[in-house]
C-alpha cells in the first residue's frame, strides 16, 4: 500500500500512548488532541485551534468536525493508496477526516495525540483483526469511552481499469456484541469481501514490511532475514514471484531428494559390486562343486540298472548250474541203486527196533511216576501226624499257663476284699488349697514390686542414655568450634536450622541413596584466597548457600519427600544437578582478562565437590563471573561494556550488564551493587562464651549420670532380695502340692478297689472257662491222629504193588535194547561196505541243496534291484528329472558296477578337496545380489534423466525469477542508500543466495560512522 502511514518508532522514554479509551467531560472533548503533517506542508483548512478531541470551534462556540488536508501535489494517487480517512468516536476521537497526499505521509507529533490511533483505525477499518496492533483483543475496545458504536470510513485510490469511482469502504464496530459490520460503496459487505478487495490493491496489513505498528516492532526486529525476504515479496512484487520462489524451493526440495536416493542407490551399487568381485572365484568353485555333486547323484541314482543287469546274468548262470546238479544226481541214484537196496532194508528193521525200545521206556517212566506219587503221599501223612502233635503240645502248654492266671487271680481277689474292708483314708483339700493361694498370692506380689522395680532400672537408663548423648552431642560442638568445618556447621545452624537438621539427617543416611548427596555450599565449599572471600560471598544469594545438590531424579524426590513430609521442614532448597563443570565453558580464556582489569573468573577461587560446583554456575555462572582485586577505570568499563563478559566483581562493586538484543547491539544497561563483608568463609575466633557453656553443661549432666547409677544399683539390690523371697516360697508351693498329690492318689485308688474286684472276678470267670474248653480240643486232635494212622497203612500197601509192576516194565525194556543193538550192528556192517557210494550220492544231494539256495538268493537279490530300478524311474517320471532320465539312457550295457563306484569314489574324493559351507546359500545370494545390481543401474539411469529435467526446471524458473527479484531489491537498496545518506550514514539491501533457495533471504548492510 504506497500511501499507507507508518508511524514513527517510539523513544523508550515515551512508553505510553493514547490507546486506551480516555473519558469525556462535558463538553465533549478530550485530553488527547489530534495532528497530522503531510509532506511537512501540511495546513488546516481554519486558523482556529484544534480541540483536544478532533474539533475545532467557531466565533459563536459551536463545535464543528476537523478536517485535516495534505498540501498539494502534482503526483496523482496510485491506486489503492489512501485517499480519505474518516473517524467517529474512535478511540480518542470524537470526529476526525484525514486526506493524506499521494506520496510518502508522515504523522508527527508528541505522545498522546492520536498517531497510533490513527494506525489502528487503517488495519480495523480494512477489514484486518486486532491481532495485527499488539494491543487490544476485541474491537470494542476501540469504541470511545462512552459511545456504543464506533464508525472507520476509508476511501481508496480506485483502478481505472476496474473501477469509476474510487472504492469506499465503511466499518461500524458495535460495542454491545463486539461486532464489526462492513459496507463498501453504501452497501452491505462482509469483512472477506473487504479483504479481498484490498488484496486486489495488494493491501497486506498482515505483512510487517508492508504495515508495521509500533506494537509488532519488536516482532519485526525479530524477523529472520528468509522472513523478511518472503515479507518484501509479497509487499512489492506480484503473486507470481511468490509463487516461483515456491516453486523453486520445490523443485530444489524434489533435487536434493533425488540426489539424496541416486546418492544412496549408489553407494548401494558399489557396495554390491565389491562384494560381487570379492565373492566371484568363491561361487565359481561352489557352481563347480555345485556340478561334482549333481553328477555323484547322477551315479548313485543310476546304481540298480548295472547292479541288476549283473543280478540277472548271476541267476540264469547259477539256474543253469543247479539244472545240470539234478541231472548228474539223478544218474547216480539209477547207478547205486542195487547195493543200496539191503541197507535199506535193514534201516527199515532198525527204525522198527528202536520205535519198540522207544516205547517200553515210556512205559517204564509211567511205572516210576506212579511210584513217586505214592511215595509223596506217604511223606505228606507223615508230616501231618508231626503237625497233630505239635498242636496237642501247644495246647497242654496254654493249659498249664491258664490254671497259673487262675491260682494268682483268685490271690488278688482274696487281697481286694481285705482292702475294702479297711478304712477310708482322710484328705482335706480345701485346707491345702488355702495354704497355696497365699503363698502363690505373696509370690505374685512380689513379682509386680520386681516389675515395677525393673520399669524404674529402666526409666533411669533411658535418663542416663539422654544425658550421655548430650554430653557427646555437646563434646562434638565442642570440638567443631575449634575446627572450621565445625564452625561453618555452626553457622550453617544460625543461618537455618531446618537446614542444619537436613543436612545432619543427610550425613547419617547417605548409604540410602543411588549416588552421594552433597550439603550447602556454606559448609562443602570454601575460598581458596581469602582475598576475594568478599567478592565470592557477595555473588551467592542466601537460598544459593544453604543449596542442597542432589544427583539423580529418585534421590531428589525421595530427600524431598523425607525432607518435607517426614521431617516437616520448611526451609528446605534443594536442585538436582547431573552436569558436571565441563558443561560450563568461560567465554574467554583466562589470559586474556587482564586487558580487561580482572585477574581470574570467580569459579578459580573457589572449590568444593564437583556437583556443587556445577550447581553453582548454573544458578550464579561463576565460570562467567570475572573477578578483580582493584576498581575498574572507564576505559575498562568501556571495553567489558562492549565485550563477552556481562558479569564481574571488583573489591568494592559487582557489575551486571543487561542486554536488550530485540532493540539493537547498543540496547544495555548495567546493574551496580556493593560488595557486602564475608560471614561464612573466614577465619574468626572461637566464641568463648559458647565453649563456657557447653563444659558447664557437660559437667551438670556428667553429675546427673552418677546420681542416676546409685539409684538403679538400689533398685536391683531390692530387686534380688525379692527374687530370693519368690524362690523360698515357691519351693514351700511345690511341697505343698507334692503331699496333696500322693494323698489324691491314695484315695482315688481306694475309691476303686470294688471295680477292680469285679474286674478280676470276670477274668477268673473267663479262665476257668477257658480250662474246659482245651480238654475239648486234645479230644479233637487225638481223633484226627487214629484217622491218619489209617490213612498211613493204606498207602503203604499201595506203594509195593507199584514197585513190583516198575519191575517188569524193567524186564521188558532190557529184552527191546538187546534187539535194537542187534540190528544197528547189522546195518553197520552192510553201510560199511557201500561207504564210498552213499559218500558220492551225499556230496551230489550237499551240492543240489547249496545251488538251490544260491538260486533263491540271486532271484531275491535281482526282484530287489528291480524293484529299485522302478523306484528310479518313477522318480524320474514323478519329478521330471530329465537329468538323470538323460543320464541312464547314456550310459553303458556294458559298464559294470564296479566302475560306476570307481567313478563315484573318485567325485567324492574331489568334493572332499574342497572346502564345504553353504553353497547352496551362498550362490542364491550371489545371484539375488547380481539382479539387484541390475536393477540398481537402471534406478541410476532414471533418476539421472530426473536430475538433468529437475535441474532444467529450476534454470528455467530461476531465469525468470532471479533477476526481477534482483532488480525489485536493487530499487529498494538504492533508496535505503539515498534515505540512510541523508542522514549521514550508509545503507545497502541485497539477496543472500544459498543453494536452498529456503535458505535465500534479505542482506541488511548498514554502517552508522
Amino acid at each position: 500500500m504506497p500511501s499507507a502511514v507508518t508511524p514513527q518508532r517510539r523513544s523508550r522514554e515515551s512508553s505510553s500512548d493514547e490507546e486506551g479509551p480516555q473519558s469525556s467531560n462535558a463538553g465533549g472533548s478530550s485530553t488527547k488532541r489530534a495532528r497530522i503533517n503531510l509532506n511537512g506542508d501540511a495546513r488546516r483548512t481554519s486558523q482556529s485551534p484544534v480541540l483536544p478531541n478532533g474539533y475545532r470551534s467557531n466565533d459563536d462556540g459551536v463545535l464543528q468536525q476537523e478536517t485535516l488536508r495534505a498540501g498539494r501535489s502534482k503526483s496523482k494517487h496510485q491506486p489503492g493508496s489512501i485517499v480519505r480517512v474518516k473517524l467517529a468516536n474512535f478511540v480518542t476521537y470524537t470526529a476526525v477526516e484525514f486526506l493524506p497526499g499521494p506520496t510518502l505521509n508522515m504523522v508527527i507529533g508528541p505522545n498522546g495525540t492520536g498517531k497510533s490511533t490513527l494506525v489502528c483505525a487503517i488495519c480495523l477499518g480494512l477489514g484486518w483483526g486486532p491481532q495485527h496492533l499488539g494491543r487490544a483483543k476485541d474491537v470494542s475496545e476501540f469504541v470511545k469511552h462512552g459511545e456504543q458504536e464506533a464508525t472507520i470510513e476509508i476511501e481508496l485510490a480506485g483502478d481505472p481499469k476496474r473501477h469509476r469511482r474510487n472504492p469506499v469502504i465503511k466499518c461500524n464496530i458495535k460495542r454491545e456484541n463486539n461486532k464489526s459490520t462492513f459496507s463498501i460503496d453504501g452497501k452491505p459487505s462482509n469483512k472477506k469481501a473487504v479483504i479481498e478487495l484490498c488484496r486486489s490493491f495488494t493491501i497486506q496489513i498482515d505483512n510487517l514490511c508492508q504495515f508495521l505498528p509500533q506494537d509488532k516492532v519488536v516482532e519485526f526486529a525479530a524477523m529472520t532475514p528468509v522472513e523478511l525476504l518472503r515479507s518484501t515479496q509479497r509487499a512489492v512484487a506480484p503473486q507470481e514471484m511468490l509463487d516461483m520462489h515456491d516453486e523453486l524451493k520445490e523443485h530444489r526440495q524434489k533435487q536434493r531428494s533425488i540426489q539424496a536416493k541416486a546418492q544412496a542407490d549408489q553407494d548401494a551399487l558399489d557396495n554390491l559390486e565389491n562384494r560381487q568381485r570379492m565373492q566371484a572365484d568363491d561361487v565359481q568353485r561352489m557352481r563347480d562343486r555345485e556340478v561334482i555333486k549333481e553328477r555323484v547323484r547322477l551315479m548313485e541314482a543310476s546304481r540298480p540298472f548295472p547292479a541288476y543287469r549283473e543280478a540277472k546274468v548271476r541267476f540264469e548262470e547259477a539256474k543253469d548250474r543247479k539244472k545240470e546238479a539234478i541231472d548228474e544226481l539223478a544218474k547216480l541214484k539209477e547207478e547205486v541203486e542195487p547195493s543200496l537196496g539191503a541197507v535199506n532194508a535193514k534201516e527199515a528193521y532198525q527204525r522198527q527196533t528202536d520205535a519198540v525200545a522207544n516205547g517200553r521206556r515210556r512205559v517204564v517212566q509211567d511205572a516210576e511216576k506212579t511210584a513217586d506219587n505214592i511215595d509223596r503221599k506217604l511223606q505228606a501223612l507223615h508230616s501231618r501226624k508231626g503237625e497233630l502233635e505239635a498242636e496237642a503240645e501247644a495246647e497242654k502248654n496254654a493249659g498249664r499257663e491258664t490254671r497259673k492266671d487262675i491260682t494268682r487271680l483268685q490271690g488278688t481277689i482274696a487281697t481286694l476284699k481285705r482292702r475294702i474292708d479297711e478304712e477310708q483314708p482322710n484328705l482335706d483339700i480345701s485346707g491345702y488349697n488355702e495354704r497355696i493361694r497365699g503363698k502363690q498370692k505373696a509370690i505374685d506380689e512380689a513379682g509386680q514390686k520386681v516389675m515395677e522395680l525393673k520399669r524404674q532400672i529402666g526409666d533411669i537408663s533411658s535418663r542416663g542414655q539422654g544425658r550421655k548423648e548430650r554430653i557427646l552431642q555437646a563434646q562434638k560442638e565442642l570440638q567443631n568450634l575449634e575446627s572450621q568445618a565445625g564452625q561453618r556447621e555452626n553457622k550453617l545452624r544460625q543461618a537455618s536450622q531446618d537446614t542444619f537438621k537436613a543436612w545432619e539427617w543427610i550425613k547419617e543416611h547417605q548409604d540410602e541413596f543411588e549416588k552421594p548427596v552433597f550439603g550447602p555450599p556454606m559448609v562443602e565449599c570454601s575460598v581458596t584466597d581469602p582475598k576475594y572471600v568478599d567478592q565470592i560471598e557477595t555473588l551467592l544469594q542466601r537460598g544459593q548457600m544453604l543449596m542442597i545438590t542432589c544427583q539423580t531424579k529418585n534421590d531428589f524426590k525421595k530427600l524431598g519427600d523425607i525432607l518435607h513430609g517426614r521431617m516437616h521442614l520448611a526451609e528446605i532448597n534443594m536442585q538436582h544437578m547431573t552436569g558436571t563443570l565441563a558443561d560450563f565453558p568461560p567465554p574467554i580464556d583466562r589470559d586474556q582478562l587482564g586487558r580487561y582489569g580482572l585477574t581470574g573468573w570467580a569459579l578459580d577461587y573457589i572449590t568444593g565437590p564437583e556437583p556443587v560446583m556445577a550447581m553453582l554456575c548454573a544458578n550464579v555462572r561463576l565460570e562467567r563471573t570475572g573477578v578483580g582485586d582493584q576498581d575498574t577505570t572507564p576505559e575498562q568499563f568501556e571495553l567489558l561494556q562492549n565485550g563477552p563478559i556481562e558479569n564481574w566483581v571488583t573489591k568494592r562493586s559487582s557489575y551486571k550488564i543487561v542486554r536488550r538484543r530485540e532493540y539493537g547491539p547498543s540496547a544495555t544497561s548495567t546493574n551496580v551493587r556493593d560488595v557486602r563483608r564475608a560471614q561464612v568463609w573466614t577465619n574468626q575466633p572461637i566464641d568463648m562464651r559458647a565453649k563456657q557453656d557447653l563444659q558447664e553443661n557437660i559437667e551438670g549432666w556428667s553429675g546427673e549420670i552418677t546420681e542416676l547409677k546409685s539409684e538403679a544399683a538400689t533398685a536391683q539390690k531390692e530387686i534380688e532380695e525379692l527374687r530370693d523371697t519368690i524362690r523360698e516360697t515357691g519351693d514351700e508351693v511345690r511341697n505343698l502340692q507334692t503331699e496333696k498329690a500322693g494323698k489324691q492318689k491314695l484315695l482315688s485308688e481306694f475309691r476303686a478297689l470294688p471295680t477292680k474286684l469285679a474286674q478280676q472276678e470276670e477274668k477268673l470267670a473267663t479262665a476257668q472257662q477257658s480250662i474246659s474248653e482245651l480238654r475239648q480240643r486234645l479230644g479233637q486232635i487225638a481223633e484226627k491222629r487214629d484217622q491218619l494212622t489209617q490213612e498211613r497203612a493204606e498207602a503203604a500197601m499201595d506203594y509195593v504193588a507199584a514197585v513190583e509192576t516198575l519191575q517188569a516194565r524193567h524186564l521188558e525194556v532190557y529184552e527191546a535194547e538187546i534187539m535194537l543193538i542187534e540190528a544197528n550192528s547189522d546195518l553197520a556192517r552192510l553201510a560199511e561196505k557201500n561207504t564210498a557210494q552213499k559218500e558220492m550220492l551225499e556230496l551230489r544231494k550237499r551240492e543240489v541243496q547249496h545251488l538251490d539256495k544260491e538260486v533263491k538268493e540271486l532271484r531275491e537279490n535281482a526282484t530287489r534291484l528291480v524293484k529299485k530300478v522302478k523306484e528310479v524311474l518313477a522318480f524320474i517320471q514323478e519329478n521330471g528329472d530329465t537329468a538323470l532320465d538323460a543320464h541312464i539312457k547314456a550310459m553303458s550295457d556294458e559298464q559294470p558296477s564296479e566302475k560306476l563306484e570307481e567313478e563315484i569314489e573318485s567325485e567324492k574324493a574331489r568334493l572332499e578337496l574342497m572346502h564345504e559351507g553353504n553353497d547352496r546359500g551362498v550362490i542364491k545370494e550371489f545371484e539375488t545380489r547380481e539382479k539387484r545390481i541390475s536393477t540398481l543401474k537402471s534406478n541410476l539411469e532414471g533418476l539421472r534423466e530426473e536430475l538433468e529435467q529437475a535441474g532444467e526446471r529450476i534454470q528455467g524458473v530461476r531465469e525468470r525469477w532471479e533477476p526481477e527479484l534482483d532488480r525489485l531489491v536493487g530499487l529498494i537498496s538504492r533508496s535505503f542508500g539515498e534515505n540512510m545518506k541523508e542522514i549521514g550514514c550508509a545503507g545497502e539491501v541485497g539477496v543472500s543466495k544459498e543453494d536452498d533457495f529456503e535458505n535465500w533471504s534479505i542482506k541488511i548492510l548498514v554502517k552508522f560512522r
